[in-house]
């Protein structure tokens, strides 16, 4: 992964981030909301509280008022005052004279910041006129408690934040819960698709996703890893074809010249690093040509397959036989205790061609064959010059009598 792609946000910090923030203005705005509405209504009871306080208050005062009663103005004052949500009480007579003047004592427990937010936000005073007789007696002025108003306050705050704690828990959960749901199955799809494109994981397979659309992809994706899978499994059985077929004989199955000769020369190697010896037989059929002539190139062919079996049957599964070509083939024996295991190789090998081959259910011929044997490293000391005198000493026992070996000559060796 490079620089670029490191700094670039995931899908799921990316949603994330979206969501925290569409539920953090959702709550703010929310929360903004109510408490304008509830500072408005607030205020509209206060001001209708203070009202009632008033007008209660001129009602209890009116007889001291009318006597201009300090004392029974003031009793009364105190009386209803300290049970009401007030903080100054004034009564005044006719004439304007100060009858009694009633003040709260400020709790200790106030803030400066609680007063001065009272002050703020409690409603301005009421003034109401003291009548009696339907005469104005006096006059009532009363001013609302910003203790009592901020209390009230913090208390509706308090259970505004609860709520709007809880609304955002909410919104984070359900935010997480969808986030999984969609990033969850982009993440496995991701994954997998790496996985085919770095390890050829063709049999991986998405799951169900919980949400339409992305169970469509998933179902979409499943089926074209299949297509894809088939193709692979249908190439790797087309090479695998072509790779036989560029290696081995179309007909018998053995070896053909160039990947014999491959296993030659690395066998020539190691016999050399490891000091060992390592041999070749050069065959060839005695009676192929008449075969043809007389029963047909199927029954040929049958034939060759059949000296092909009998190859295999002669020597170890580490040593190689391969058809040359026609009815020439070829032995590699890769590693030798010594050099006279090979010539008993050979005598296996042609005792096995002296049993008659079928080529139909009541026909019989017979194939021997004419082998040519090298060693390594007494006859030559590479691959060419190691077949060829396999070769050479091949003609020799064709020359001399048939369906017998030869062994190569020192003097033919490659120096």
């Amino acid at each position: 992964m490079d620089a670029s792609q490191a700094e670039r946000p995931t899908l799921y910090g990316a949603l994330r981030r979206a969501h925290l923030s569409v539920a953090l203005i959702a709550v703010l705005t929310a929360g903004i909301s109510l408490t304008i509405v509830g500072l408005t209504a607030l205020r509209a009871y206060a001001d209708h509280n203070l009202q009632l306080v008033a007008r209660s208050i001129s009602y209890t005062v009116e007889a001291a008022v009318v006597f201009r009663d300090q004392e029974a103005t003031l009793a009364s004052l105190t009386a209803i005052s300290a049970n009401e949500n007030v903080a100054d009480v004034l009564v005044l007579d006719v004439d304007g004279k100060v009858l009694a003047d009633w003040h709260r004592t400020p709790g200790t427990s106030s803030s400066p910041v609680r007063q001065i937010l009272g002050n703020w936000l409690t409603p301005r005073p009421v003034e109401l006129t003291v009548t009696s007789a339907n005469q104005p007696v006096g006059t009532v002025r009363v001013s609302g408690d910003p203790t009592a108003f901020v209390f009230f306050l913090l208390q509706g705050a308090q259970g505004l934040l609860i709520c709007l704690l809880l609304t955002a828990v909410a919104a984070h959960y359900v935010s997480r819960r969808m986030m999984r749901d969609i990033v969850a199955p982009l993440k496995q799809l991701m994954h997998i698709a790496h996985a085919v494109r770095s390890e050829r994981a063709f049999a991986r397979r998405l799951p169900a996703a919980r949400i339409a659309e992305l169970n469509e992809l998933s179902a979409d994706f499943n089926a074209l890893l299949a297509e894809l899978e088939s193709w692979q499994n249908q190439l790797q059985s087309e090479n695998s074809a072509l790779a036989l077929q560029a290696t081995r004989d179309g007909l018998t199955g053995l070896l053909n010249r160039s990947t014999f000769m491959q296993s030659l020369e690395t066998a020539i190697a190691t016999a050399a690093d490891e000091a060992h010896f390592s041999a070749v037989l050069y065959l060839d059929s005695d009676e192929f040509k008449s075969i043809n002539d007389l029963h047909g190139h199927a029954a040929g062919d049958t034939v060759l397959v059949e000296i092909a079996k009998r190859l295999h049957s002669c020597v170890r599964e580490s040593d190689a036989v391969a058809r040359l070509g026609g009815d020439e083939f070829a032995v590699l024996i890769r590693t030798l205790r010594q050099p006279q295991d090979a010539v008993k190789v050979a005598e296996n090998i042609i005792s096995a061609m002296s049993a008659p081959f079928s080529i139909s259910p009541t026909k019989t011929v017979r194939a021997g064959l004419s082998i040519g044997l090298a060693v390594f490293p007494i006859h030559a000391r590479s691959a060419e010059s190691l077949l060829d005198a396999a070769d050479a000493a091949m003609y020799e026992a064709k020359r001399d009598a048939r369906g017998t070996w030869r062994d190569a000559t020192s003097s033919s060796a490659d120096v």
